[in-house]
């Protein structure tokens, strides 16, 4: 059955099927209903992980980090200010060699304050040493989710990808991507090295 979901919906659904075993998250828009699409997940059951409602951008990929580095499958996400306010810690997670994923809702820097859809916030840190991949639409937005873990966790690469989504023009434009099943072709397995357990 088709679903008609945003581009923050669709992402959360890929992230859900990639099984991530941490999340980090701080509300910022317009990246929030990603964040909260996936509390509704871990509630609900459909999404087995800890998750982590912490106080800043900076502690959300600071705790991510630390997951990273126990061997979980983490997850956070951002958007423009927040991720000025992670800046110190990118180069941590990609000189680390965390296979970190991170959803940016791109939207344009302060000052003047204000929400308008702008790459500037990720093309700004191009040189951090995260790959940047960008959504073109609700679709991408998904698959791009899930590929971005296949690359991550490549023992070959081995480094944090940034997947970046339009603010507004796709976060909250809402389409139709076709079902995602798993299937053993496009199955990701859990991190041989994690040693964390979500517990019933």
């Amino acid at each position: 059955m088709r679903k008609f979901l945003s581009g923050n919906e669709a992402f959360a659904e890929g992230v859900r099927l990639a099984r991530p075993q941490v999340i980090s998250a701080y509300p910022i828009t317009p990246q929030t209903t990603v964040v909260e699409a996936l509390a509704s997940m871990v509630e609900d059951g459909s999404l087995a992980c800890e998750y982590l409602h912490v106080e800043s951008e900076h502690t959300a990929l600071s705790a991510a980090i630390g997951a990273s580095a126990t061997g979980a499958r983490t997850f956070t996400a951002t958007s423009s200010q927040g991720l000025l306010y992670m800046a110190e810690c990118l180069t941590y997670a990609s000189g680390g060699r965390f296979p970190i994923v991170m959803m940016n809702a791109n939207r344009a820097l302060a000052l003047p304050w204000n929400i308008y859809g702008d790459q500037r916030d990720s093309l700004s840190l191009l040189d951090h040493g995260w790959i940047q991949v960008y959504a073109e639409n609700n679709q991408e937005a998904l698959d791009l989710a899930l590929m971005a873990y296949a690359v991550a966790e490549d023992p070959r690469v081995s480094l944090p990808v940034m997947v970046n989504v339009d603010g507004f023009a796709l976060t909250h434009t809402y389409e139709s991507p076709p079902p995602m099943r798993p299937t053993p072709s496009c199955r990701l397995t859990a991190r041989p090295t994690s040693s964390i357990s979500r517990t019933p």
